[in-house]
């Protein structure tokens, strides 16, 4: 696969957030790239800016100065409208809560985006393979209360994958894990992103989960370090 082809671009990124009468510097001029198709960690201390990072990059925020470019977009262009549009259709998001709904069974909560606009059958059977792939094949019925929390986060990463889109972002994926299955979970995002030729951009504290080929970048302060 060549991932020479940057899907992402960020360029003198700054984020400030007013606390009372104090000016928080989230980040700091940032500039990156991103290649078309990485296994990209996101690495550094608590309030270095990382989860920052990640809600940037997912029109989940504006950035306060600088550009940030997804798929071809650029997020601080968009309209509300706009932002919604791209992350129904361009991102796939995990987070460390998982996000599911309890009173729907895995399935549907694969299935939960989709819901109010429709579902049709070809949708509904690829949902039932992305479980499948990640090892729920016997467990769709069931509803969040009856699913571990390692199954409960492969429903997350089912539901993420089941818009194909382009990036996925992932926010301390493992962060209510054990180490095994939290090893699990990496092999499932890892096997799956290769497979959906999609881009992966995990946030996290455990550096532990890091492969020699992975791409790291570490911010501390809301500045960029060299590694």
């Amino acid at each position: 696969m060549n991932i020479t082809q940057p899907i992402i671009r960020v360029e003198n990124v700054s984020k400030e957030f007013s606390l009372g009468t104090t000016v928080v510097r989230a980040l700091r001029g940032i500039s990156i790239e991103i290649p078309r198709g990485a296994f990209q960690f996101v690495v550094g201390p608590s309030g270095s800016g990382k989860s920052t990072l990640l809600y940037l990059l997912g029109a989940l925020d504006r950035p306060s100065g600088g550009s940030i470019e997804v798929v071809g977009q650029r997020i601080e262009d968009m309209s509300a409208s706009e932002q919604d549009h791209f992350r129904r259709h361009e991102v796939g998001f995990i987070f460390q809560s998982f996000n599911l709904l309890s009173n729907l069974s895995a399935l549907d909560n694969v299935l939960a985006p989709f819901i109010p606009s429709g579902v049709p059958p070809r949708l509904r059977e690829r949902a039932r393979a992305l479980l499948k792939q990640v090892g729920l094949g016997e467990r769709m019925a069931h509803r969040p209360q009856e699913l571990s929390g390692g199954e409960q986060q492969r429903v997350a990463i089912a539901r993420a994958l089941l818009k194909e889109p382009a990036l996925v972002l992932a926010d301390e994926p493992t962060g209510e894990l054990d180490s095994n299955t939290g090893d699990e979970i990496f092999g499932y995002l890892r096997n799956l992103g290769e497979a959906h030729g999609t881009t992966v951009v995990v946030v996290t504290h455990d550096q532990s989960y890091i492969m020699p080929n992975d791409r790291v970048l570490t911010l501390r302060d809301g500045q960029v370090l060299e590694n």
